[in-house]
């Protein structure tokens, strides 16, 4: 198991990238590390992930009650967001909620990203649907995200942001990222010429290719039933 200061550097370093990156601004943003079914590393409220150091982070259990956190910090009021993903998907390991522009865009606009325009994306993310606008910091939130939970790995937040989950941070870092980078692609065709989707056809064989390759986490390509793929953390 990993030393738990060396988990809160690398929120840190995820901090500063998801900073850097434009993908918030001030104080935006929050992300979470599963330490254990009762145990979970999270970022502070009020403060900006650019400039964070390993003692800014805090520790809630799965009720979201504070067990370890440094004079003057308090975790974001969106730790609930994150725990409905914890419970509802047992192989989560990390989330990342962030304010992406181009991402953030389309959730203004009430547009999902579920048109398959790019080769990478449609294996790595599939499509990206919107979650119905929600009073950010208050059960509505965690409420709205969990229709789709169990098919995406990935959902926008209509009128707010981003959410991306996976089972480390590095890789649900990554997500935000390729969510990113595709809805920047699919802005940039349709001010030009539209966006030429990929055929059905086209799209059934990459996900074939999603298949063979084994990804972890949940993808449109895989036929998973909702029926005892929820579990609530003991």
């Amino acid at each position: 198991m990993r030393d738990e200061f060396e988990i809160k550097k690398e929120m840190c370093e995820i901090g500063k990238r998801v900073y850097e990156r434009g993908m918030v601004a001030s104080n935006d943003g929050n992300f979470s590390v599963k330490l254990s079914d009762h145990e979970f590393l999270c970022t502070p409220t009020g403060v900006s992930k650019g400039f964070m150091t390993p003692e800014y982070i805090c520790k809630v259990d799965e009720n979201c009650n504070v067990l370890e956190a440094s004079e003057g910090f308090r975790p974001s009021s969106e730790i609930k967001m994150h725990m409905r993903v914890y419970q509802k998907r047992r192989d989560v390991g990390a989330v990342v909620h962030a304010h992406p522009p181009y991402a953030t865009t389309f959730a203004i606009a009430g547009i999902p990203l579920d048109r398959p325009i790019m080769t990478e994306a449609v294996v790595s993310l599939g499509s990206v649907p919107i979650a119905a606008y929600a009073t950010p910091s208050t059960s509505e939130v965690p409420d709205s995200i969990e229709p789709y939970l169990q098919k995406y790995d990935a959902v926008l937040l209509e009128h707010h942001g981003a959410l991306a989950y996976s089972d480390s941070l590095l890789n649900a870092y990554h997500k935000m990222e390729s969510l990113e980078f595709y809805a920047r692609l699919l802005w940039q065709a349709m001010l030009i010429d539209g966006a030429r989707e990929i055929t059905e056809d086209r799209v059934n064989k990459l996900y074939e290719i999603r298949r063979m390759m084994a990804l972890p986490g949940r993808h449109p390509a895989l036929d998973i039933p909702d029926e005892g793929e929820t579990h609530e953390i003991k």
